[in-house]
Formats: structure tokens, sequence, C-alpha cells
């Protein structure tokens, strides 16, 4: 066949157009290396997760990239989503919550800066994925669901990959987990219109916090605790479920 620039073109631009419509991540090979296909299935989808969402969209943090690498995502999403859990998108997992999108979830691990020194409060248990990664990363995790199934259901997962670590409480994360206070670091995973003063209470100085804040229009917030107060910044637009309070008595 006769070299032809514009049919060449032509075939790209229709082959680009049906990767997206199919709903698949932009493939940026950040390392210049290829994928290799291995025989889990499950190794490989999770690599190209985190070259093509996570490193390709600057998270650079080594030890939150390995954690992604290590965690199977796709135990904690429902069996029936399970081919998509290493999609670029949050995903239904009941009552109404969501577990977050692959990048958000390493755009904010990267952000609280977790070291093996720290204890990490997370509000917001939902299947248990963030609070794996956490448990990755940190050397005490305490975290907060406040619908039962899905705090048991993350309960049992996390013991079952071992991750001795990570203590799962059922209840009202509004107010935290005053007898394990002080906390190095605290993450938010659903949004409350406000900054809750409890968290920032229980936040030990120099510890960082964040959260998405707002109702219709939310931020990524990130708080750090200091000597004189507290330094607050606010980072990305982002969407995530409102923050569920138990009725008052």
């Amino acid at each position: 066949m006769p070299f032809n620039p514009p049919v060449l073109v032509a075939l790209a631009a229709l082959a680009t157009a049906l990767a997206l419509a199919c709903g698949r991540p932009r493939a940026v090979d950040v390392t210049n290396e290829p994928l290799t296909q291995t025989s889990d299935p499950a190794t490989w989808r999770r690599e190209a997760m985190v070259r093509h969402q996570i490193e390709a969209r600057g998270v650079a943090d080594a030890a939150v990239l390995a954690a992604m690498r290590r965690v199977p995502r796709h135990l904690f999403v429902p069996p029936g989503l399970a081919e998509e859990a290493y999609a670029d998108s949050p995903l239904p997992i009941g009552h109404g919550q969501t577990i977050s999108q692959p990048y958000i979830v390493a755009y904010m691990s990267e952000a609280l800066q977790i070291g093996k020194q720290h204890r990490v409060l997370e509000i917001g248990t939902g299947s248990g994925y963030q609070a794996a990664v956490l448990g990755e990363l940190a050397g005490e995790v305490y975290t907060i669901e406040i619908v039962a199934p899905l705090g048991e259901q993350a309960r049992a997962l996390l013991e079952r990959l071992g991750y001795a670590n990570v203590h799962v409480r059922v209840g009202d994360g509004y107010g935290g987990w005053p007898e394990r206070a002080p906390f190095d670091r605290i993450i938010v995973t659903a949004a409350p219109d406000h900054v809750p003063p409890p968290l920032v209470e229980q936040l030990a100085v120099g510890g960082i916090m964040v959260l998405p804040v707002g109702d219709w229009y939310q931020e990524m917030v990130t708080l750090t605790r200091t000597t004189g107060g507290v330094v607050e910044r606010r980072t990305i637009p982002v969407r995530f479920v409102p923050l569920t309070r138990s009725p008052a008595p």
C-alpha cells in the first residue's frame, strides 16, 4: 500500500475516538517503558491505573504509588463492579456511598505526607479501600464509618487482608475518636459544609488534615496545625457524597 499520510491521520483519530468511547483513561506512559502483561490480570490493571491515572496527573510520592500498586482495589467494590474497579472514576458501594476515584485516593494520600511514625484518623471508611492504602503508609490507622453494614464489611475485609494496624469503628465521625487523639494526620472522605471543630482539636501540632468542604460546590482543603493556630489551603474542586451525621437526640 502506498504511503498516505491523510489516511494514517484519520485512522489514528478513529482509534483515539474508539478508546475514549470505551471509557479508557488516556494512556500516558510516564516511564517510557512498556507495560508487561503478568499472569495476574489485577496486578497488570493496577500498574496501568497507577501509570495512566495517577503518575500522569502528577502524583509522585514513591510510597503512595507503591501502596496504590499493592492494594487490591477490586476486592473493595461490589462483586458486580469488579471489572470496573480500576476505571478512572468513583463507583457506588451501596447505601448511597461511593469508593473514590483512584486518582483522588492517591492525591489525598500524598497531600497527607504520611510516614510510618504517624497515627492517622479517617472519617468515612466506606468499603475500606482508602483505609487499606493508609494502612500501607502509616503506623496506625483509626477509621470511622457511620453506615453500620459498610463498617462491618470493611472491618472483616481489612482483617482478612492482614491490615492489623487499621482499627474500624462504627459511629458518627464528626466528633472524631477523642480517646485515641491526638492524631498526626486526619483525612475525611465525605464532604461536610464546614471544617468540623472536633477534628481540628484532635489534630496534633504539626499535623495535617485533608478533606473536601462544601455543599453544591466543594473544594479540597488542606489544614496544617501550628503552635500559632491553623493554616488552611484550598486546592482543587471535587465532588464527594455529603458527610452523614447521626440524628440529634
